[in-house]
């Protein structure tokens, strides 16, 4: 509980920080976004200090620590997200930050095995801009903030899951898992039937700006 403290501590002096960095990294990505069609939103966000500090103080099974240098560590204390209509236009969006902002990460997260539905988004983790860090603040601002894609029936999906997961009184039981796994089966084949009515019906060759 004592590192908890102490990390939640530090962090909270850093947040005022970073939610102006997350607010300019929003305004940013929308730039390089405007002549990309059916991008629903761009949103980004610094996380909260209770989120950064639980995250920190992660264990492994042995007890070793998952993260002894959390501020260097941590990825994502900074995220943004960019939400689409269909599955071909999370490959449209991708091609724009491929072309725009340096990353060292990039992976298409899916369950393990293809017979099973869960969680589906794309995910990159990106170098900073250098013009989105006040001068000041160089030690402060992370070098890195991860960034997802996904349609808006995967963040529909996860959004529901997350919070059944924080904020669930207890356990789910095999039941309440098979339910959870139908609803990600119900949002892949919408997105599926729902891309597929779109590549038919749709006229789209704009160009990546």
């Amino acid at each position: 509980m004592t590192r908890f403290r102490e990390i939640i501590g530090e962090y909270e002096s850093r947040y005022k920080v970073l939610r102006g960095v997350a607010s300019d990294l929003e305004v940013y990505l929308k730039s390089y976004l405007t002549g990309v069609q059916r991008v629903d939103r761009v949103a980004a966000r610094a996380k909260s200090p209770e989120r950064f500090a639980a995250k920190a103080t992660k264990v492994y099974e042995d007890g070793s620590e998952r993260y002894p240098n959390p501020f260097t560590e941590i990825q994502d204390q900074i995220g943004a997200r960019i939400t689409v209509f269909y599955l071909s236009d999370v490959a449209k969006v991708e091609a724009a930050i491929r072309k725009y902002f340096k990353f060292i990460e990039v992976k298409s997260k899916a369950p393990l095995s293809d017979y099973e539905f869960g969680y589906f988004g794309l995910h990159f983790i990106i170098c900073m801009p250098d013009d989105l860090i006040p001068d000041d603040s160089e030690e402060i601002v992370p070098e890195f903030f991860e960034l997802q894609i996904k349609t808006l029936f995967q963040h529909a999906w996860s959004e529901a899951h997350h919070d059944l997961g924080y904020k669930s009184i207890r356990g789910l039981m095999p039941e309440e898992r098979r339910k959870i796994a139908f609803t990600a089966a119900q949002a892949w084949g919408a997105d599926e039937m729902f891309d597929e009515l779109a590549k038919s019906l749709v006229n789209d060759n704009e160009p990546i700006p």
